[in-house]
C-alpha cells in the first residue's frame, strides 16, 4: 500500500531529526534533479512551435524567449 502524503512527510521529518548531519545532501540531491528536469523538459518543448507555445502560455511569454 503506498504511503499518504502526511506519511512521507512524518517519515522525512524523523529522518531530519535523526540525522541532524546527513539530511542535507539527499534533499539537495533532491531539489537539483527536480530543477534539471524542469529545464531538461522545458528545453524539450522550446524545440517546437506547439511546445513554445505551451510555454508562453503557461509563463506569459517570459521563459518561451530563449
Amino acid at each position: 500500500m503506498r504511503e499518504s502524503h502526511m506519511e512521507q512527510v512524518e517519515r522525512w521529518a524523523r529522518f531530519v531529526r535523526e540525522h541532524p548531519d546527513e539530511w542535507r545532501k539527499p534533499h539537495t540531491e533532491f531539489i537539483n534533479a527536480l530543477f534539471q528536469n524542469h529545464e531538461r523538459v522545458l528545453k524539450e518543448l522550446l524545440r517546437t512551435k506547439e511546445g513554445r507555445e505551451k510555454v508562453e502560455r503557461l509563463y506569459g511569454g517570459r521563459k518561451g524567449r530563449r
